[in-house]
Order: C-alpha cells, then sequence, then structure tokens
C-alpha cells in the first residue's frame, strides 16, 4: 500500500527547456560544452563545490563568455510552475492521504532562480512534509545513496512510496530499490494525473 509519494521537481512540476542552456552556451562552446566540464555539473549538483567555483570552472574554458552571460544560460532551461499543478498538489495535501516529499537534483544558481520568479514557491514549498534539494544534502539522482538517504531520514519502507521523476535513469534506480515508480513522459502526460496512474501502476 502506498503511503507515501515521492516528488522530482523540474520536468514534473516545473516547466524545463532542457535543452535551453547549451543553446545560450554555443556561441561561447560552438563544439559543446567540455566532456571536462560534466563532472564539474555534478559536482555542483551535490554542494561540493561553491557557485563561484562552478561559474569559473565555465569562465575559464572561454575567453568571451562573462559570468552575466554565463548565468543568464544556465537558468534558461526554467519555465513556470503551472498553477493547475499547484492547485492539485494543495488539493493532494488538503486531502491527507500520503505523505509528500519531494526531491530534486539541483543547484544554488537554478533554486536561486526559482525563488525570485516564481511567486508561489514558499506556497508550493510548504505542501511537502520534506523538500529535498540534491546540493543541500550532498547526493544526487540516480545513484542509490540518495534514495538510501530518504528512506532513512524518514524511516520509510521502499515499496509504499510511489516516486515520480521525468528521467528514466532515475526511476530504473528507485525501481531497483523495490519503490513503486512513475517515469513520467512531460510531453504527453502530467503530474495531476497522479492519482488515475498510480491505479494502473498498482
Amino acid at each position: 500500500m502506498i503511503k507515501t509519494i515521492l516528488f522530482d521537481f523540474g520536468g514534473v512540476f516545473l516547466e524545463l527547456d532542457k535543452t535551453a542552456t547549451n543553446r545560450h552556451l554555443k556561441k561561447y562552446f560552438p563544439q559543446g560544452l567540455p566532456s571536462t566540464i560534466q563532472a564539474v555539473h555534478h559536482q555542483y549538483e551535490k554542494g561540493e563545490i561553491s557557485t563561484d567555483d562552478f561559474i569559473a570552472a565555465h569562465l575559464n574554458k572561454s575567453s568571451t563568455l562573462t559570468k552575466e552571460t554565463f548565468i543568464k544560460a544556465w537558468n534558461a532551461m526554467l519555465g513556470n510552475l503551472p498553477e493547475h499543478r499547484l492547485r492539485f498538489l494543495k488539493q493532494l495535501k488538503s486531502a491527507g492521504q500520503y505523505q509528500l516529499l519531494l526531491l530534486s537534483n539541483t543547484n544554488e544558481l537554478h533554486i536561486n532562480w526559482v525563488k525570485s520568479n516564481i511567486p508561489k514557491f514558499k506556497e508550493f514549498r510548504h505542501c511537502f512534509q520534506q523538500f529535498y534539494l540534491s546540493y543541500e544534502i550532498g547526493y544526487r539522482k540516480p545513484d542509490a545513496s540518495i534514495f538510501e538517504y530518504v528512506l532513512k531520514e524518514n524511516q520509510l519502507k521502499a515499496e509504499e512510496i510511489l516516486f515520480i521523476d521525468d528521467t528514466k535513469e532515475h526511476t530504473v534506480t528507485a525501481e531497483k530499490l523495490g519503490f513503486k515508480i512513475w517515469h513520467l513522459d512531460e510531453k504527453h502526460q502530467d503530474v495531476s494525473n497522479v492519482l488515475s496512474v498510480k491505479k494502473a501502476i498498482l
């Protein structure tokens, strides 16, 4: 029996344009971002390096990229939080049937943008009993350790959790650990339909 729903954030609630950052940076990296930068992205998402060091790692690879241009490009992928999704989430919380948790791979620059540009972010955040951001807890998806952290912190059983994420790689790890999963296709599905999808999953 499902007692907890564990949600991803970007691509599930927050609209994303996942190619926007690379499009914005193409002028400065016509061959694409250096492969060594990917490791830096993972470090940043786990809070292992500061925002200043993260930005510097990119500026050091381009003679024309500026801090302001990079930050704009980095945040370009972030979009709106549709009102109907927030309304659904508030209704789900009010019903009190499930414990609601959020688990997101994110970083300081992105969450600062969200706080400044999504007017109802505080209202959204307050819908969750726990709000786990990768850069704050030192783990990131799809590593099993991040799911084990959530289980331990909340004394939960994996088989009693429905995990919803738009990245297949993340749901694969969770499923191996015993979670019920919904790999959400953000182009054709919406998180507000979770209760009908849940019936099909179970």
